[in-house]
């Protein structure tokens, strides 16, 4: 009897395990064996071992191309409140530090996931990661940070972990407790920071609420030496660190998080080539975020082709958020991504799967199609697998499969 749960066939796949000059891994006529929710065998369907396909109940894809379960690997989709009314203002003329003086802005949304219970942050995300789901997305990650408070960024961080209890997706949670400074530390960021490092981190470390450290180094957020502060305290929690770098200015951040051997360094658009020397030899993934760059109406590109030159992963996610990202499609900021950036079609789709892997440190489990790792894979209706970053506002995803189940989709996919 064969220990293979399920067989998927007649797929094209793109494995996104490069071989060759191929950057899509594609197999033209492949299949995929399932065991205990692990891809036990992928390939062309011509070397399947039929022998162990006995008695499998096989789902036929249909000629659909088969990718990696894109990977959203930055988010804040968790907090309270909506920033819609303040979208308009600021189009009829209204200036940020207008609405700011006027109570809205991040302290807005601060205020409004204080009042929020877990519940209720749970009940707000949802529509939100149900959104990503539907095209394709099996693992996202959800930072804190409107909270900059202990309770409230605890709150957060258990609403994100709840959320897989809703809807089937992996999450992987990011304490970002240094993201702004709250109002009743103002003129004291000094003494936040203080907070953030001997209270938050130690708390969120010892209840097992997040899988990394993020901060914001910037201009407007927190200085270098503040956020090395933070980087420590992570460090001597056993936490890896991420970082929002360079984003309106260039601080230093970039170098800063590749010292500290970060995950991550995200946004990038002022990194100069130093600091992406000193990713690239930290082996520290960049991620774009066309979206906050489009509804900012930045006009500093990221330097892509340092990136390509020094050899640093490029991953793309959404930064969904209620005040510079509202964005809840992973495939649209594949194609600005594209447009805007002028990145590939095959380096947007890696930087969805692949890369975005590594940008959370789940490259060994996720974001390639290769015996070993989780059978989590999207089925698209597209002719190649450039076609994922074409269409602005087209969905092509036929169905989604999460630790070899059936998840989302249109049901087209029965048991031979």
């Amino acid at each position: 009897m064969s220990d293979w749960d399920s067989l998927w066939t007649n797929a094209r796949i793109a494995t996104m395990a490069p071989a060759g000059e191929d950057p899509y891994g594609a197999v033209a006529d492949g299949a995929i064996a399932v065991a205990g929710g692990v891809i036990d065998w992928v390939g062309p369907a011509a070397a399947l071992d039929r022998s162990r396909a006995e008695g499998v109940p096989v789902h036929d894809a249909g000629r659909s191309w088969i990718t990696p379960g894109l990977i959203d690997c930055h988010t804040h989709v968790v907090y309270g409140g909506n920033r819609a009314a303040e979208f308009e203002q600021r189009l009829n003329g209204a200036t940020y530090e207008e609405i700011a003086r006027a109570g809205g802005g991040i302290v807005s949304t601060v205020r409004a996931t204080r009042q929020a219970s877990v519940d209720a942050l749970v009940e707000s995300a949802l529509p939100r990661v149900r959104s990503l789901l539907r095209e394709g997305v099996t693992t996202i990650e959800i930072k804190s940070g409107y909270g900059l408070d202990t309770a409230t960024e605890r709150r957060m961080l258990q609403a994100a972990r709840r959320i897989p209890d809703h809807l089937p997706v992996d999450v992987a949670t990011t304490f970002l407790g240094a993201h702004a400074l709250p109002p009743e530390y103002a003129g004291d960021a000094d003494g936040y920071i203080d907070l953030v490092c001997g209270e938050m981190v130690p708390a969120v470390a010892e209840a097992g609420e997040a899988d990394a450290v993020d901060a914001f180094c910037e201009s407007i957020g927190f200085t270098r030496a503040q956020t090395e502060r933070v980087f420590r305290a992570a460090h001597d929690h056993d936490l890896p660190v991420k970082l929002h770098a360079e984003q309106l200015s260039d601080l230093g951040g970039a170098a800063l998080v590749a010292e500290y051997d970060g995950l991550s360094a995200d946004h990038l658009e002022y990194v100069g080539e130093d600091g992406v020397r000193a990713l690239a030899r930290a082996g520290t993934v960049g991620v774009v975020l066309p979206g906050a760059f489009y509804f900012l109406r930045e006009t500093q590109l990221p330097p892509i082709d340092l990136f390509r030159r020094h050899g640093v992963p490029i991953a793309v996610a959404t930064d969904c958020n209620p005040g510079s990202s509202p964005v809840t499609s992973l495939l649209l900021p594949m194609n600005m991504a594209c447009t805007l950036f002028r990145m590939t079609p095959a380096e947007a789709l890696a930087g969805v799967t692949r890369d975005a892997a590594r940008a959370l440190g789940l490259q060994d489990r996720i974001g390639t199609l290769e015996a070993g790792k989780a059978a989590d894979f999207a089925l698209w209706d597209i002719g190649s697998p450039g076609e994922l970053a074409y269409p602005a506002g087209f969905n092509p995803c036929r169905a989604v499969v999460k630790k070899g189940a059936l998840v989302a989709g249109s049901g087209l996919f029965d048991s031979a």
